[in-house]
């Protein structure tokens, strides 16, 4: 089956974007414009009868500028002050612009306590679906107020892995900085070969993560990826990992026409996602 067929038969989508693709290099400002062409391209997929829920990133990176801190915080109770200030104003600019596409944007704020307890798990899921549902459209964080979690393990890659397997998803998309998983570091070394499909995370495929990231806002490596690529593919999702740079990629992974690296899905009806946070994440 050619990509495109087997993309688009795709119902409930997780799209990801990290901080560094929301904002301006040169000043680390929200980009407004990339923001509405995100929203755009979500809300052009949800009016095709898909599911989506959008993991972002940003909200310490939003707060700080709004604040006026120039140079990224070292300590957490800095970094929880900014990303009280910075959701609140990256969910307002979110919610205006959903709306000017006729689409209807909720809020839910995870930590990792809430998929590792099986009450809050389950009501966090409901309420997943219950949006749905409604046709409403999650947009999903790290709850950075309370929780260092993400600040710890990089830029939402590993939520939004577990919110695909949370809520069913047959598709998790990350944006992100580069165009997916090379056989070296293409920044370091220019024969560094893009690879299309993975079908197993063997370890010769785990041993090509970089834990590194070239950006002062974002904090998530390629490590961090394959591991969001573990959780998804045993979840039963295929995760795509494509270049944030330009959003409008996401028209094109359902054309089957994008740049990008393809994890294919390898259910494991054994793998439990509270386990998995449990023995990996700690």
């Amino acid at each position: 089956m050619e990509a495109r067929d087997y993309l688009k038969q795709k119902k409930r989508i997780v799209v990801k974007i990290g901080s560094a693709a929301l904002h301006h290099e040169a000043t680390g400002r929200l980009n407004l414009g990339k923001v509405e062409r995100l929203v755009r391209e979500l809300c052009d997929i949800r009016n095709q009868g898909v599911d989506v829920c959008l993991v972002s990133s940003g909200a310490i990176a939003v707060g700080r500028k709004v604040i006026g801190i120039e140079e990224r915080p070292d300590n957490i109770s800095t970094k929880q002050a900014c990303a009280a200030v910075g959701q609140a104003r990256l969910m307002m600019t979110y919610q205006k612009m959903f709306s000017e596409y006729h689409q209807t944007a909720g809020q839910i704020l995870m930590t990792k306590g809430t998929m590792q307890d099986n009450v809050s798990r389950k009501n966090a899921q409901n309420t997943f679906e219950e949006l749905f549902r409604l046709g409403i459209i999650p947009i999903v964080n790290e709850n950075d107020t309370i929780s260092t979690y993400e600040m710890q393990f990089g830029d939402n890659d590993t939520l939004s892995a577990l919110v695909a397997s949370l809520v069913g998803a047959d598709l998790l998309i990350l944006l992100s900085d580069i165009d997916g998983l090379f056989t070296d570091d293409p920044h370091k070394n220019p024969d560094a070969e893009l690879i299309r499909v993975v079908d197993r995370l063997d370890e010769k495929i785990s041993s090509m993560a970089k834990g590194t990231t070239g950006s002062d806002v974002g904090t998530g490596g390629m490590e961090t990826k394959l591991t969001a690529a573990r959780i998804a593919t045993l979840s039963g999702a295929d995760m795509i990992i494509a270049n944030g740079k330009d959003v409008s990629i996401l028209h094109d992974i359902f054309q089957g026409e994008f740049v990008g690296t393809l994890f294919l899905e390898h259910r494991d009806e054994d793998f439990y996602i509270a386990d998995f946070i449990e023995k990996s994440l700690e």
